[in-house]
């Protein structure tokens, strides 16, 4: 327990027990900041007229804490700070306390460590998609089939497909910039929980910590964490995004599949099959995403049914934030190096593109032939079911196959030619045929290329305002310090 408390209302707990409820190796990650809010909050102490100009300099030199010792029997890091201070300053260290609690500060902190946190996270979501978009760019006429129900279903192109996942993370670009603005607010001045009846200014300790604004009520400032269930739901809801891909790519890598080739230094072998090839890179970030899904799930359980006000439980929820976002952006880190190094297959002959141009015969009944859509359908379905029993392929399909089927499933005479047949499945056509807007047409392909560029080159903007709004702050914030300490009168 720290000195600070001793002898007041608890007497002397046993230090085994301070040390099971300590948070301070969780809160050494927050050390900066705590640092940063006692600064801001000295400054706002003096230019409110609550404390002496003389203290504020004394406890703003100690809180130079450039050799500090963090010491593991202590409560949190925010009396470890103090005692330092105290330490240092001795009787105007006594005052750094005034006006605030270690409520309002440690909403603070994580605040202020989130924000940046937040920013990291941006930044690894565009790097990212400047990867995807890099690969896509070579991959516009590479042709792969598409899948629905795990069965082959349509051609589409790797472009294509890395477009997908590219809008897929845009969302969730949205998300942690959206939340970002809701994290960028305030707690300080509230107190334990009802505020103080000293003159404080919170708006100035907003200004003077980065923040766009004040969180209002003080109750809600130091009581919520839905800020940080509101990130964790957001990186919940990435993780999936993230296994789905992963997901994709270890399929595809398999020989029935072979639709990717994984380079081997994201893989493993066996240690007893020395012909294995294993996806191990990808397995390993499939699994820590479910980690991210169950600290999610952890800490909901946790914040369910806590009353209202400071509870210590908080204290449990944070680190598992923390470790959410590190294995998020880890896992962004290796799967921008993956993809750039991972190479699609294009086999036009594959056994999963056979039917998957089927669709197009259907239309090409319907425009040329005035077949409605759902007799097309049925046609075209008793041609590929004909095609199958006879182990047939769909080169084998020939103007008589298809009067047959025509007849059989419709009662109609139809007479088509070779070459529309040829050209109806003909996979390259298929592709080219699909130009509706968000398509795998080359054409459309680029369009969206151009069109996330730009998004790229905006996105890239709008991080780098945020960054340098909290090191605008920051330096501010230091050159403040150091103004204030240079008016100190020399001590005789």
């Amino acid at each position: 327990m720290s000195l600070l408390f001793k002898d007041g209302r608890i007497k002397a707990p046993k230090r085994e027990i301070s040390r099971f409820i300590s948070s301070i190796r969780d809160d050494v990650k927050l050390l900066k900041h705590i640092v940063k809010i006692n600064k801001a909050h000295v400054i706002m102490l003096m230019e409110q007229k609550i404390i002496k100009k003389e203290h504020a300099i004394e406890i703003l030199k100690a809180l130079d804490l450039k050799k500090f010792r963090i010491k593991p029997w202590l409560e949190d890091i925010h009396v470890c700070v103090e005692e330092e201070v105290i330490k240092k300053a001795k009787e105007a260290g006594k005052n750094l306390h005034i006006a605030k609690s270690r409520n309002d500060q440690v909403a603070t902190a994580i605040r202020m460590e989130l924000r940046e946190e937040l920013i990291c996270l941006m930044k690894a979501c565009i790097t990212f998609q400047a990867k995807l978009l890099a690969k896509a760019e070579r991959h516009v006429h590479t042709i792969i089939c598409g899948y629905t129900h795990l069965r082959p279903a349509q051609p589409i192109t790797f472009a294509h497909y890395l477009l997908y996942y590219f809008d897929v993370f845009q969302r969730h670009f949205q998300r942690l910039q959206e939340c970002y603005n809701r994290v960028n607010v305030c707690p300080m001045g509230a107190g334990a929980l009802a505020t103080t009846s000293f003159p404080i200014s919170r708006e100035r300790l907003a200004e003077l910590l980065g923040f766009v604004d004040i969180l209002e009520n003080s109750i809600d400032a130091v009581s919520s964490r839905d800020f940080v269930v509101e990130v964790l739901a957001i990186l919940s809801a990435l993780a999936i995004d993230v296994s789905r891909l992963v997901e994709d790519l270890i399929i595809w890598s398999t020989p029935e599949f072979n639709l990717v080739e994984i380079p081997d230094d994201f893989c493993s072998t066996s240690s007893i099959m020395p012909q294995k090839k294993n996806p191990d890179v990808l397995e390993v970030i499939r699994a820590r995403m479910g980690h991210i899904i169950g600290n999610f799930a952890t800490c909901a359980l946790i914040l369910k049914s806590l009353p209202s006000g400071y509870n210590l439980d908080f204290q449990e929820v944070t680190p598992k934030l923390w470790e959410s976002i590190a294995k998020v952006k880890e896992a962004l880190v290796m799967l921008s190096k993956l993809l750039i190094a991972i190479k699609p297959v294009q086999n036009l002959k594959s056994p999963s593109l056979k039917f998957s141009t089927f669709t197009e015969l259907v239309r090409f009944l319907f425009e040329e032939y005035g077949v409605p859509f759902r007799t097309a359908h049925r046609i075209v379905g008793a041609l590929s079911r004909k095609l199958a029993e006879g182990g047939l392929d769909p080169e084998h399909v020939t103007p008589a196959l298809l009067k047959n089927a025509a007849e059989e499933a419709a009662g109609l005479s139809l007479t088509v030619s070779e070459s529309d047949l040829k050209k109806m499945t003909s996979i390259p056509n298929f592709i080219e045929k699909h130009r509706v807007r968000g398509g795998p047409a080359p054409v459309e392909v680029k369009r969206m290329l151009e069109s996330r560029r730009k998004m790229l080159a905006l996105m890239d903007v709008q991080v780098a305002e945020m960054e340098a709004k909290i090191e605008g702050a920051c330096r501010s914030l230091n050159s403040l310090v150091e103004k204030i300490c240079q008016t100190a009168k020399p001590k005789v």
